[in-house]
């Protein structure tokens, strides 16, 4: 009989599962996260910080107004507010339901400068995000909107807006979902894709409420133009 070896043996044979281990765990780890972290590092160019020369070259916007339907929210509503099952934003159909938006036009909610606008991957489809400043109580302060699973989109990144200019039209994400807007407004500057659904919703802000506490405009600075209306959303159904 030798002496020693089934315990070598044993002491052999534990670093090599605890290395199989780890080679299984890390490799779990990689196709559940890779897909997310492919999607961050296309887009992460759009995680830089505003500029303060872009910041300061934005109009001041004097109201802001929702995305679809009119200027007020008529000819829409809303199926998933914020908050709602941990919604960070706001779900905006048109009043038909299901499908018959699909292809409507949407509006940015007031002046501003769009950061982002491209693929946001899965889940998402495209994505347009606006930055906008405006005055509260003599201080200047700037927020971003946010426009999911958009299907064409009509702006591009750095353009200049003015409120209710039509920047995309309503999608489905690629035939993820009835066709909707997901609306979001927040108080950062960068344009962050983010997770859709959150229970933490610091830096998020209630969209409708946002809107119309912010309503407020010269009595001749009313209305969206009729012309920003696309051929297919003008004509009637």
């Amino acid at each position: 009989m030798k002496p020693g070896t089934s315990k070598g043996r044993t002491a052999l044979r534990w670093p090599l599962l605890t290395l199989i281990f780890l080679i299984a765990l890390a490799a779990g780890l990689f196709f559940r996260l890779g897909p997310e972290l492919r999607r961050q590092s296309k887009i992460s160019p759009a995680f830089q910080i505003a500029s303060p020369i872009l910041l300061a070259g934005l109009p001041t916007a004097a109201r802001f107004d929702f995305p679809i339907g009119s200027e007020n929210g008529a000819f829409a509503y809303n199926a998933q507010r914020f908050t709602e099952n941990r919604h960070l934003g706001d779900d905006l159909n048109g009043i038909g339901g299901e499908n018959s938006d699909l292809g409507d036009p949407i509006f940015a909610v007031a002046d501003g400068q769009v950061l982002f606008a491209g693929e946001a991957g899965p889940g998402w489809g495209n994505v347009i995000i606006l930055l906008h400043a405006y005055d509260e109580n003599g201080t200047r302060k700037f927020v971003q909107s946010y426009y999911g699973h958009v299907e064409t989109i009509l702006v591009a990144p750095k353009q200049k807006l003015h409120r209710g200019e039509q920047i995309a039209t309503i999608g489905t994400a690629g035939g993820r979902y009835w066709a909707h807007l997901h609306f979001e407004m927040r108080e950062f500057t960068t344009p962050f894709i983010g997770p859709g659904y959150r229970d933490d919703t610091r830096g998020w802000i209630d969209p409708t409420a946002f809107i119309t506490a912010h309503r407020g405009a010269p009595e001749d600075d009313v209305g969206r133009p009729a012309l920003q209306l696309s051929p297919t959303a003008a004509a009637p159904r």
